[in-house]
């Protein structure tokens, strides 16, 4: 039985999901015992590994020579922000203790990308994309908002890692989304994976640390890599291939959900009420966002 675009799409963003929402348990788990620069050589080393793997046995290694000048360009410039906006997401990890907060904060991407889209791309929003943002912006100042009245004490500590990092990972979104067509997802996670284990490498090797760490920490780093800098990206990037973005917002709002049960039986955790309930207005705020893409491209289909 033959597989519709449409359904491969949903499979993968799916995939990517249940993948990336396992990242923030790994992760916070091996972050409990290593530093970042030590969970970054590790985590990405692995990552690179199986991608690299996963090229040669696609034999997509002839991707490379068809690039244009202008499309290596690109991949400089991706590779950089990656390298940012990921230190941002682990550090983010690192600082707040529970890793539910950090995805429910995150669910403010969408709406970055919808607002970048309207300055860069000149793309036009509509009502439902706008309470969306407006829900999404609202849902993460009440998880993040302390309740002190003082500007420099006002949110959690770690909130700002979060904002930076879905800010650096809407400019990705838009930059991949116009370029998907043109460079390999198998390239794009090649190129990410080397920039952020060199960035590693050089920030261990900086700041003189060692590279012995626990087995309990390799443990999980090694099983979050195969989430994280491999499954997670690629089947990210393929589903892009079969969906447009708005429906692949639909499944990622989910991940929060995933995040929230993994942290309960890993970590015993459970969020406060305020922050469930921040939360749940996130996830509100990116589905209007989708369907309000959905009902502007059979509006647009219409016509």
């Amino acid at each position: 039985m033959k597989i519709s675009d449409s359904v491969k799409g949903f499979l993968l963003a799916l995939v990517s999901v249940i993948a990336v929402s396992n990242v923030y348990i790994f992760s916070k788990v091996a972050l409990n015992e290593v530093s970042l620069p030590q969970f970054g050589v590790y985590w990405f080393a692995f990552g690179l590994l199986w991608i690299l793997l996963y090229a040669w046995y696609k034999k997509s290694f002839t991707l490379f020579k068809g690039l244009a000048r202008s499309c290596y360009l690109v991949l400089i410039f991706l590779g950089l922000i990656e390298v940012v906006s990921t230190y941002f997401f682990f550090k983010a990890i690192y600082t707040i203790s529970n890793p539910s907060i950090v995805s429910f904060i995150g669910n403010i991407a969408p709406a970055l990308i919808i607002t970048l889209s309207f300055f860069i791309l000149k793309e036009r929003f509509n009502s439902l994309e706008f309470w969306g943002i407006l829900l999404a912006i609202v849902g993460a100042f009440i998880i993040s908002y302390k309740g002190n009245s003082s500007v420099d004490d006002m949110f959690i500590e770690g909130a700002q890692y979060v904002v930076y990092s879905s800010l650096l990972n809407a400019i990705n979104a838009v930059i991949i989304k116009k370029k998907i067509e043109k460079i390999h997802p198998t390239v794009l996670t090649i190129n990410r994976s080397m920039y952020l284990l060199l960035f590693s490498i050089i920030a261990l090797i900086v700041l003189k640390e060692s590279l012995a760490i626990p087995f309990s920490a390799l443990k999980n780093i090694f099983i979050g890599s195969l989430l994280g800098p491999f499954l997670t990206v690629i089947a990210g990037y393929l589903a892009l291939q079969y969906i447009p973005l708005s429906r692949k917002a639909i499944i990622t709002s989910t991940r929060g959900l995933f995040v929230l049960v993994g942290s309960y039986l890993y970590f015993g955790e459970f969020p406060n009420t305020i922050a469930l309930i921040g939360g749940a207005v996130t996830i509100i705020g990116v589905l209007l966002i989708a369907f309000g893409k959905i009902r502007f491209q059979k509006t647009l289909n219409a016509k």
